[in-house]
């Protein structure tokens, strides 16, 4: 190995290192925090990042985003009301996330928690059929899944392994803390057989750009990639979708406790027995994530480029122009 990758390597441990001593400090400190003032320093730090130059926050394609869910003709202090309400609630979710374990306790989960469809969901959950829960980068979705694990219904989590390592063990431990376990979005494929033929129970994220392989489904009137596994895994094994995520109620809804308050909400059980095709079941789960997300649009993340892919007759038309 030549000397110039070695100092490579060696640099790059250096900034993983520096990035995760940085996080530790952030973590003790935010622990250290009641919760109404670690919502205040949240909302401080969105004010902020609101006020740097509008290339470096994205904040065009989050317009753009929001624009084409709810209309062009969407006036611009609504689009600025759901931008600032975007980098409040993540900032909000980082200080949730640090402070869950410390606050969440399974006997006082009524304080924190609503229920929408409950019993349903937990119908589903004992089904013995297989169950894909799916959710979107809307809320807090650590959260969701996390609260199935205390519940003792542990489910296997796909996530992307993050490029820190001490980072990602960080995290790893943090989201198996509940009875969880984590599968790699790299290579995901078998393992999600394997819970499947099981008859188990695993979580993933459908908001995800597929890119050209993806089966397109409209998303807020607009067709999106998706991928098609999700769907083909349902139709092949029997398995049940459950389409939620844990949103933050309002202020006003809020209760005198010891931490936040969120709808923990099932928004659609779907039977893949009611399906015959990728294509119609697809678009029934992205059509109940939209219903979710704009139950509280301020709480999704917008700057994800949703429509990244355009329809293959979009492209192939461009190319003809082009030609």
């Amino acid at each position: 190995m030549s000397p110039r990758k070695i100092n490579s390597m060696d640099a790059r441990k250096l900034r993983y290192l520096a990035e995760y001593g940085v996080f530790c400090c952030l973590v003790f400190c935010l622990r250290c925090l009641p919760v109404a003032t670690a919502g205040r320093v949240a909302d401080s730090v969105a004010w902020f990042v609101r006020l740097l130059p509008r290339r470096l926050t994205r904040f065009q394609v989050a317009a753009d985003n929001i624009r084409t869910a709810f209309g062009e003709d969407t006036p611009d202090a609504e689009v600025d009301r759901i931008v600032l309400g975007m980098w409040q609630h993540l900032f909000r979710m980082v200080c949730e996330i640090i402070q869950l374990q410390r606050r969440f306790r399974l006997d006082r989960c009524g304080s924190y928690l609503d229920f929408y469809q409950r019993n349903e969901c937990v119908q589903a959950a004992l089904s013995g059929r297989p169950v894909l829960f799916l959710g979107g980068h809307f809320g807090n979705w650590e959260i969701s899944v996390n609260t199935f694990g205390h519940f003792g219904f542990p489910m296997g989590v796909v996530a992307r392994d993050l490029d820190n390592p001490y980072l990602h063990r960080w995290f790893l431990k943090f989201r198996e803390s509940s009875g969880n376990w984590m599968i790699s979005k790299s290579g995901a494929g078998n393992e999600l057989v394997e819970v499947m033929e099981a008859g188990g129970m695993a979580a993933l994220l459908c908001d995800q750009d597929a890119g050209r392989r993806g089966v397109f489904a409209d998303f807020f009137g607009r067709p999106a990639s998706t991928f098609k596994s999700i769907g083909l895994l349902a139709l092949q094994y029997d398995a049940l979708i459950v389409v939620g995520g844990a949103y933050r109620l309002p202020a006003d809804q809020q209760r005198n406790t010891n931490w936040v308050r969120f709808n923990l909400a099932t928004q659609q059980i779907i039977d893949s027995r009611e399906f015959r095709d990728v294509e119609s079941l697809t678009q029934q789960f992205t059509s109940a994530l939209e219903d979710l997300i704009r139950k509280a649009p301020e709480q999704y993340f917008w700057v994800h480029r949703r429509w990244k892919t355009a329809l293959p007759e979009k492209r192939a038309a461009k190319r003809r122009q082009a030609a």
